[in-house]
């Protein structure tokens, strides 16, 4: 049960809309995805400010497409990006063992060997729009943490916090500090850490992710120096033939971390980059990842 002050009268209405959301978690697959693919269009039709993200982003990173292309992918975004948020439904209604039924991991044996070797584990866990099924996938069969950033809405907070505890040990608010997930670290408990978006130029440097200069934070490597840890990208991602949801585990970055910022960020966004042009249109395109700009370079949205 919620806590008692959230079920005050100023949050019925966000109640409300939970409990229609939690209607689509008993729907087919193929309905929640057809929901999703109509919902994704209209807000291609009619919101133009994602729509703009979305296609400034696709037009840096994949510059050789036609204009037609271009449209094509972001519409296609669009779908997966709605069909997502649709199936988080899944995640807080329905029960754990139902949904292991519908996930698999691929690239286990990443993990495996690294605990074998008594190893600590960083999971460089990319933005998908389906990233949420990832820590539900592992925590199956590892015990696992990471970090969060608390919502606005203390109901939509609260739900969110609770569908996460049941897959991980605990979590960690950014503003805990780094040294809290370090001290965690242990051969057989993994680390979940999110990498790539765009968190400004005080903790980053600049590296290329899909050819194009992005800001990428130095955490990750740091975190990995502190916590004598290996590096894994993964990324979650919807399978359109089974209608459930694959957890892809990459080998761990090679001489990672290093002396060197700059290469550190590039391994970084290579290894994540590997995973994204598996399933491109599934990556969360509609964040600012080019928010930040070298030195007399334009705005980009």
């Amino acid at each position: 049960m919620p806590p008692r002050h959230l079920l005050a009268p100023k949050h019925w209405l966000t109640w409300a809309g939970i409990g229609l959301f939690g209607i689509l978690a008993w729907l087919p697959w193929q309905a929640r995805r057809g929901l999703g693919k109509w919902l994704g269009n209209g807000i291609y039709r009619r919101n133009r400010k994602r729509r703009t993200v979305v296609l400034s982003n696709l037009r840096l990173c994949f510059p050789t497409l036609s204009d037609a292309q271009h449209e094509q992918m972001v519409q296609a975004h669009l779908q997966e990006y709605a069909s997502a948020l649709l199936d988080y439904s899944v995640l807080f209604f329905r029960s754990r063992r139902w949904l292991y039924q519908r996930t698999q991991i691929i690239g286990r044996e990443h993990i495996d060997q690294a605990i074998a070797a008594g190893q600590n584990v960083i999971l460089m866990l990319g933005h998908s729009v389906w990233l949420e099924f990832a820590p539900a996938a592992i925590g199956e069969h590892y015990r696992a943490y990471g970090s969060y950033k608390p919502f606005h809405n203390p109901v939509a907070d609260w739900l969110i916090a609770r569908s996460r505890l049941q897959d991980v040990e605990f979590v960690v608010t950014r503003e805990e500090g780094m040294m809290k997930l370090v001290r965690a670290l242990e051969p057989g408990r993994l680390m979940f850490f999110l990498p790539d978006e765009d968190h400004g130029s005080k903790h980053s440097v600049f590296a290329p992710f899909f050819g194009v200069p992005k800001a990428t934070l130095t955490t990750p490597a740091r975190l990995a120096k502190l916590g004598k840890a290996v590096a894994l990208p993964v990324m979650a991602f919807f399978n359109q033939q089974q209608g459930g949801y694959d957890i892809v585990i990459d080998a761990a970055l090679t001489d990672y971390p290093s002396k060197d910022e700059e290469e550190n960020a590039e391994r970084l966004n290579t290894g994540l980059q590997t995973l994204i042009e598996q399933h491109p249109e599934q990556y969360m395109w509609v964040l600012k990842f080019f928010r930040t700009r070298p030195t007399d370079e334009a705005d980009v949205y």
